[in-house]
C-alpha cells in the first residue's frame, strides 16, 4: 500500500466503504476501521502499519495545508 486509494481499496475488501464529503473525517473513519480490523485478528500487523502511517500522513498533510490557507 502507498496511497490512500490503496487504503480503501483495502477496506473495501472487507466491505467497508467510507466516504461522507469530509476528507479528514474519512481518514478517521478508516482508521477507526482499520483498528477493528486489527483488533479483530482479520488483518496482519504489517497491514495496519501501513495502512495507517498512509492515513495519518495524509491527515498531516491536509490539517498543514488548511493551516496555511488560513
Amino acid at each position: 500500500m502507498e496511497t490512500v486509494y490503496d487504503v480503501m481499496q483495502f477496506l473495501k475488501r472487507f466491505g467497508t466503504f467510507v466516504y461522507t464529503k469530509n476528507r479528514i473525517g474519512d481518514l478517521q473513519l478508516m482508521e477507526i476501521d482499520l483498528v477493528e480490523l486489527y483488533k479483530g485478528g482479520l488483518i496482519e500487523p504489517t497491514e495496519f502499519q501501513s495502512a495507517r502511517h498512509i492515513l495519518r500522513m495524509e491527515e498531516m498533510r491536509l490539517e498543514k495545508e488548511a493551516a496555511s490557507k488560513d
